[in-house]
């Protein structure tokens, strides 16, 4: 008889924190290189930026390491993402409007919030309305890495709903990318991109458990959506919506499920490999004085306080207003001081908001290297005091004993 294998949410909510540290390294090697004096700090993005001869698409130009990293692996890190939404919706934490009505309100006001911000920072200044949702997104894998640091200062019910409202952050993500950043749509690319989906989802209805056809797909897919002009990574989050789900109620996983197969399959190479190369790839941001005086420039400061008052102005005052009107309860055993604490953490946006930056200033790399300073101090500074208050402020509650 056939066992289960550990969730891949399970592993990631109890000990994924190699991934994270990977990440962290991956970026400060890349502040390193990019630091370097004299002709060896321009070797870093020239070698990430060199033509590798290859043009996919005339609209983005020859292909080069930053954009095979960018709009291809980063297609595999949002399949990850998709699938983990589908199983969360459809067999996990979010299964039910009950389950559900929390993690959505404060993930919405966690992103409406920071890009108010920013945009009463940016006031006046048209060059930079593009970047409103730069620090709208939260960073699952730091959130929870710093969680884990924490050990049992953080209750398990915190863990789960941190990755509630990142997944439906994720959602909101995925959407602002499709619908704000996609330009010069190809019509005809765009169509056949619908008719590979109804595919896969005919294979899905069809009851095709192999893996195969909708990885074949999958490839498709990125294929025609990046010459559509819609970016490319949506195809993953599209893509993992067919992948066939067999839910398993009161179990972590089950092994002839295709989706839980898949979703360990990509996990470690997404963890290891994928989401550090993206921060070594996209997190060389120079530490000149001008840089520096740039952190106080009104693009670096929106996206700084936006990730760091926005994230938890908008999520805990979300929280506190919905538990306050009896429509949802607080997370089991956690404090106010701990929701507090985790709302602070949501402010840690790193991946999501280096992609984001990305795509919302492509023709103009100041601007990129500005939004980069600001989610880099925006992140710290959310990190820092999210560890703070939850490990040296903030009060378990107390659970009644039997």
């Amino acid at each position: 008889m056939k066992r289960a294998r550990p969730s891949a949410l399970r592993d990631f909510l109890t000990g994924e924190t190699g991934g994270a540290i990977l990440l962290m390294i991956a970026a400060a090697m890349a502040i390193i290189l990019a630091n370097l004096p004299g002709a060896a700090g321009h070797l870093y993005h020239e070698a990430l930026n060199a033509p590798l001869g290859l043009t996919m698409s005339a609209r983005i130009g020859p292909m080069s390491a930053h954009l095979w990293i960018n709009d291809g692996l980063m297609a595999v890190f949002f399949l990850l993402v998709g699938l983990e939404i589908k199983r969360e919706f459809l067999d996990g934490g979010l299964s039910s409007w009950s389950k559900r009505r929390l993690p959505i309100l404060a993930a919405g006001a966690g992103m409406a919030v920071p890009a108010i911000i920013y945009m009463l920072l940016t006031v006046g200044q048209p060059a930079l309305r593009n970047g409103w949702a730069i620090p709208a997104a939260t960073d699952i894998a730091f959130a929870i890495g710093v969680l884990a640091l924490l050990g049992s200062r953080a209750p398990a019910s915190l863990k789960l709903f941190l990755t509630a409202v990142a997944i439906v952050d994720d959602m909101g993500a995925v959407a602002i990318i499709a619908l704000f950043y996609s330009h010069g749509l190809d019509l005809a690319a765009l169509g056949g991109a619908v008719v590979v989906l109804a595919l896969m989802f005919a294979c899905n209805r069809a009851g095709v458990k192999a893996l195969w056809p909708y990885l074949l797909g999958f490839l498709l897919l990125w294929f025609l959506i990046l010459l559509s002009g819609v970016h490319a990574t949506v195809a993953g989050v599209l893509a993992a919506m067919t992948v066939p789900l067999r839910p398993s109620p009161g179990a972590p996983d089950a092994v002839d499920s295709p989706l839980h197969r898949l979703e360990h399959a990509i996990h470690p190479w997404s963890a290891y490999l994928i989401v550090p190369l993206f921060g070594f790839a996209n997190a060389g941001l120079s530490l000149s004085g001008d840089a520096l005086t740039g952190l106080f420039a009104p693009l670096s400061l929106g996206v700084a306080l936006g990730l760091f008052l926005g994230k938890q102005i908008g999520i805990f005052g979300a929280v506190w207003g919905v538990v306050r009107l009896g429509l949802a309860e607080r997370p089991a055993g956690a404090s106010w001081g701990q929701v507090y604490g985790m709302a602070m953490l949501c402010g840690i946006g790193f991946t999501m908001s280096l992609f984001i930056g990305a795509l919302a200033f492509p023709v103009d790399a100041a601007l990129v290297e500005a939004a980069k300073g600001g989610i880099l101090l925006g992140s710290l500074l959310s990190a820092l005091s999210g560890y703070i208050v939850l490990r040296w402020i903030a009060r378990p509650v107390a659970l009644p004993t039997r």
